[in-house]
């Protein structure tokens, strides 16, 4: 359980995050804008990396209450994938430092615990969508002539590119309006 100074800097570190990207939070641009020393910070977390890994802690435990709800929701697998986007797009535009964050596995590519907390993230999210899919094409919901490994791959990579050129347009538009066309195309696209 985190302390409220720990939620604090989690919070502040997002808020950096958003302002000047990735490379802009440093515990100095961290204990300025919180107004307490770095010294301070580091009686709270050891790093910079720590406190990387508890944002994707924080994202990786709202997304597994989106995609555990979604899991047991009686709706058919296509609306479920519907809802799994919707409810990212929302998430993303809440809080668009997390796609900062989720999505830097190339500046983390060094780090060896920030990479295997990204991979988790991404195998897991991964690992459901294609049991929703399995799921699916058992019911002729989707398409079964595409392996539902690679339908998920297809679907999870969509998502990723289309946040990403959000962010790249300095998240000048409507993330979760877009999306609503986005997810029709992505549903002609896989169901049957």
């Amino acid at each position: 359980m985190q302390t409220e100074r720990q939620k604090e800097i989690i919070e502040v570190a997002q808020e950096l995050i958003s302002e000047k990207g990735i490379q802009g939070l440093t515990i100095k641009n961290l204990s300025q804008k919180i107004g307490i020393t770095e010294p301070a910070i580091y009686r709270h977390y050891n790093s910079k990396t720590d406190i990387l890994i508890a944002i994707l802690d924080l994202f990786n435990n709202n997304t597994e209450q989106i995609f555990k709800k979604e899991m047991q929701n009686v709706a058919n697998s296509v609306d479920k994938i519907e809802h799994l986007f919707t409810k990212h797009f929302a998430a993303f535009s809440a809080k668009p430092s997390l796609v900062a964050v989720i999505f830097s596995e190339e500046i983390f590519r060094n780090d060896t615990l920030l990479i295997k907390k990204i991979s988790m993230v991404i195998e897991r999210n991964h690992r459901i969508l294609a049991e929703i899919v399995t799921v699916g094409q058992k019911n002729g919901e989707i398409r079964s002539d595409i392996e539902a490994d690679h339908l998920s791959t297809i679907v999870i990579g969509t998502l990723r590119l289309f946040v990403k050129k959000w962010q790249f347009a300095n998240y000048s538009y409507s993330l979760p309006a877009e999306g609503e066309k986005l997810i029709k195309s992505i549903k002609l696209m896989i169901q049957k």
